[in-house]
């Protein structure tokens, strides 16, 4: 059973009812400026394609940051990235200050030192090959 009015979508519809609650003297500004967003999306995204096209025609742009080293983005700190030191041995094998000295190291050696070092509580020595 068709009657031969087209049925209006409900977006349209929902407008209708909202601009029959406004008084004439609204309706008017309201509908131009409804037009005027639709027409100037319209002219933005023109504008935007049309740039995209000559983008596209002149090629790939070089960035004058990349030609002078600088970076971009998350990673690129700027004036507030950490100075650059010299590189000092660090962690838990640097002693620095307290490191012993290298003359007492070899006087160690000589010594002996460590878990297996006896000094005067060492056995003595046998003079033998076979066991005893």
């Amino acid at each position: 059973m068709s009657t031969g009015v087209p049925m209006a979508s409900g977006k349209s519809e929902i407008f209708e009812v909202i601009l029959q609650f406004m008084p004439d003297w609204v309706q008017i500004p309201v509908l131009v400026l409804i037009v005027l967003l639709v027409v100037g999306s319209w002219v933005f995204k023109l504008k935007r394609k049309i740039a995209q096209r000559r983008a596209r025609r002149q090629g790939p742009a070089v960035q004058a940051a990349a030609q002078t080293g600088q970076g971009r983005g998350a990673d690129y700190l700027g004036p507030y990235a950490p100075q650059q030191q010299a590189q000092q041995p660090s962690g838990a094998d640097f002693l620095g200050a307290y490191a012993p000295e290298q003359a007492q190291a070899a006087q160690a050696g000589a010594q002996g030192s460590g878990a297996d070092y006896l000094g005067s509580y060492a056995p003595p020595q046998r003079q033998g090959n076979g066991p005893a």
